[in-house]
């Protein structure tokens, strides 16, 4: 070995920046164990190490023990520096393009895993419990490849960061942990979708927040990340005596909490599909836990499904994973204060000057008091406080997430980040928190934003969740008057008719509500909606005047305008039909003199009943015929065909009562 030609350079044969030279255009994967063997002198490696790390990168994963050696012997001041240096390099070159084919490997790695698990379920694992130490590792090695070279960097550097920051012995160790965790944070961004990359993330932060477990045999974790065992490190050549001060230590645990906050929005928003499954769905499995008779027999729950996957369940340790004693009422007062967040430090040479002086992440913080709220009621974890409520806590949490730039905007956030919201509301309705709102302009705006959300998010899942909790906050107002103010304005201005559908769906709730409570209770105080006061308020915005509004230039024109209506028609249709045909409902509310003064026949029903015929000439041998193709036509005809029977359902029952 001493003929080596990395023995033989060695200083003093050659200096170090000579040494190096040689390294730079000579080293190779076969020369690294070699090369492990040379770095085992502290001496070299406290003046060489630094400038190694930027040769074994590539290298990975054969280069991986020689990096840990460099980090337990090289200086640790000027290793870190290069560390933080290579990640952010990773940043760079991922964020301009350069390792395109990542993002192509990374989608096999989810099915690597599978298969590999598949695999030592059975006799391999077996078999492969009798073999020795050198062939785990070459497994663990081969296992290594099929990583994308970026995330074997970032877990590297990582597992680097973890050693040299305990070897860092200085008054102020936040310096060197705030430039260390903005480099981290910054690669991260980039990596964010990778389960490896977060799990080195986990391990990354447990190592510096100072748990500490039995050194472990080298084996490849179910994330993929390599553990070697760890090896005595060499102490720090320019260690200060004087220990940091009680408000260090505190500035680097919030420096932590701050970064696990960032780590978490990164990891939620960034999570794939599983098992049919988008991110976290809390507000599903929640909803499934308070009311398991909604759900549908045979289908598979998302509560099952969270329980049945690896995957999933993985999902919420992750969530929860060292939050470092991030008090549960400092979050809630993040998310509830409408004041913007402090300006980030930009300035890599700018270090904050206490603990207060770090911000956490908003959304972070969001996702985080989420998943702790999930965990008491989805696994029966202890309760913890503060309670959260939905005046005032709730509607303000909806005002800083939901639209903050304008309303228009709302249903256009991420997925991730209304499922936190409205899971926090359901939480505070479930547990019967309601609060009372400053005033009933407060009770709209909170309700508009729901209501909206429910209108516009493109999940169909997410929208039929925030129009559960709009209608049970809607009705469980107690003034009457408020509620059908609500009603009435949806009606008379939202532009969306999904949602004025919804508005028709809890005008008749109130009105079955209110009918049967009068009915069973006659000392009780009528509401409004018993009276014929709410049909007279909303009729005109429900039954409208349709003469002119379905006549278009074109037939074509005319059918888009109705496809777009389609939805509010069939409901108005469907609520007309109930008011005629309850009795007790027909007569409270005068619906025959309504039919008669408002001409509802004239101006609403016959108008339709036209527009209907018309659309089905032109779908068998007019324009639409060929404008709307096969499966336009069939989709069309199928809704003539609902609106005719919704038709004929409401002429049947004016017939029963006299009307034309």
């Amino acid at each position: 070995m001493s003929d080596h030609p990395l023995r033989k350079s060695l200083p003093p044969a050659t200096d170090y920046l000579t040494y190096l030279t040689i390294l730079e255009y000579n080293l190779k994967p076969e020369q690294l164990p070699s090369l492990h063997e040379v770095l085992q002198d502290q001496e070299l490696t406290s003046n060489i190490g630094w400038d190694l790390v930027h040769l074994l990168l590539p290298l990975l994963p054969a280069a991986e023990q020689c990096l840990q050696d460099v980090a337990r012997l090289g200086n640790p001041r000027e290793v870190v520096l290069k560390v933080t240096e290579s990640l952010r390099a990773i940043y760079t070159e991922l964020d301009s393009g350069a390792s395109d084919n990542d993002d192509q490997q990374a989608e096999n790695v989810a099915e690597d895993e599978k298969v590999k698990a598949r695999r030592t379920d059975g006799q391999d694992s077996a078999e492969g419990a009798q073999k020795g130490g050198q062939e785990e590792l070459t497994k663990v090695d081969a296992d290594a490849t099929s990583i994308p070279l970026s995330i074997r960097q970032f877990n590297a550097l990582l597992s680097m960061l973890s050693v040299l920051h305990p070897r860092i012995k200085t008054k102020y160790p936040s310096r060197f942990f705030s430039t260390s965790l903005r480099a981290v944070l910054t690669a991260y961004t980039r990596l964010a979708w990778s389960p490896e990359a977060t799990a080195a993330v986990i391990q990354f932060v447990k190592a510096l927040s100072g748990q500490k477990r039995p050194n472990l045999p080298p084996r490849m974790s179910s994330r993929g990340i390599r553990t070697i065992p760890s090896q005595p490190s060499a102490p720090d050549p320019e260690a200060q005596l004087e220990p940091p001060t009680s408000e260090e230590t505190a500035l680097q645990q919030r420096l932590l909490q701050s970064f696990i906050t960032h780590v978490l929005e990164d990891y939620i928003l960034c999570m794939p599909l599983a098992d049919g499954v988008m991110r976290m769905a809390w507000t599903s499995r929640l909803q499934e836990k308070a009311h398991p008779e909604k759900t549908i027999p045979g289908r598979t729950t998302s509560v099952q499904k969270f329980a049945q996957s690896e995957k999933l369940h993985a999902r919420d340790a992750m969530a929860l994973a060292r939050d470092l004693d991030v008090s549960s009422q400092e979050l809630l007062s993040i998310i509830t204060q409408p004041e913007a967040d402090p300006e980030p430090l930009d300035d890599e040479d700018a270090f904050p000057s206490s603990a207060s002086a770090i911000p956490l992440s908003r959304v972070g913080a969001l996702y985080l008091f989420a998943a702790k709220k999930a965990s008491c009621k989805l696994f029966g974890s202890p309760a913890f406080d503060p309670e959260i409520s939905i005046y005032p806590d709730h509607a303000h949490i909806v005002e800083n997430f939901l639209g903050s730039d304008n309303m228009t905007s709302i249903g256009t956030e991420a997925e991730s980040l209304i499922d936190a919201v409205l899971c926090l509301g359901v939480f505070a309705f479930e547990d019967g928190l309601l609060g009372d709102p400053r005033d009933d302009e407060h009770f709209n705006k909170y309700l508009q934003r729901l209501s909206l959300l429910s209108a516009n998010t493109p999940s169909p899942t997410l929208r039929y969740h925030a129009h559960i909790l709009t209608s049970s906050i809607l009705h469980s107002h107690p003034s009457d008057l408020v509620r059908l103010t609500f009603i009435r304005d949806t009606l008379q201005h939202c532009p969306y008719e999904n949602l004025k559908a919804s508005a028709i769906g809890w005008l008749k709730d109130e009105v079955i509500t209110a009918d049967k409570t009068a009915h069973l209770d006659r000392a009780h105080q009528l509401s409004v909606f018993a009276t014929p006061v709410a049909i007279d308020t909303a009729a005109p915005y429900i039954l409208l005047d349709l003469a002119e509004a379905l006549q278009q230039p074109s037939t074509s024109d005319s059918w888009t305008a109705f496809k777009v209506n389609f939805s509010f028609y069939l409901a108005s249709l469907n609520f007309y039909y109930l008011l005629l045909s309850s009795q007790h409902i027909r007569q409270s509310l005068g619906i025959v003199d309504l039919h008669t003064r408002q001409q509802i026949s004239k101006q609403f029903l016959d108008p339709l009943r036209e527009a209907s015929k018309q659309y089905q000439a032109a779908f068998e041998n007019g324009p639409l015929a060929e404008e709307e193709g096969q499966a336009g036509v069939i989709g069309g005809l199928s809704d003539l065909l609902i609106l005719d029977d919704a038709l004929g359902r409401v002429s049947d029952a004016m017939a029963a009562v006299g009307l034309q």
